[in-house]
């Protein structure tokens, strides 16, 4: 006797459904805007469909993502909680001094 409820199994089956049609649409996208621009830029060859995907799929191996996640953000917004919410008043003031000094040395190289 299955005791799913009727809505997770609706859930479940629009899921199974709607995200491989997304990847094709994805897949389809990047294909067409490769094959519509680089190879007359960068003199690169045309990719076919599971090329994209492919492609697509190294990305996200790569790069970790396409913004999908509601946490998204990494080390740029935990730096960012970081700096409002945890640190003192003194430490901030060493990270400006510190800032200044390397803009300050930096300036002097030009």
């Amino acid at each position: 006797m299955n005791m799913e409820p009727k809505d997770f199994r609706r859930n479940k089956a629009k899921f199974f459904l709607f995200v491989p049609l997304i990847i094709a649409l994805v897949s389809t996208v990047v294909m067409l805007l490769w094959n519509t621009i680089l190879p007359d830029l960068l003199g690169v060859k045309h990719i076919t469909f599971w090329q994209s995907a492919g492609l697509l799929l190294l990305c996200k191996i790569l790069f970790g993502g396409f913004g999908f996640s509601r946490n998204q953000g990494g080390a740029g917004m935990h730096l960012r909680e970081k700096w409002m919410n945890r640190m003192g008043s003194e430490d901030k003031q060493k990270i400006r001094e510190e800032w200044l000094k390397r803009c300050r040395q930096w300036k002097k190289e030009e």
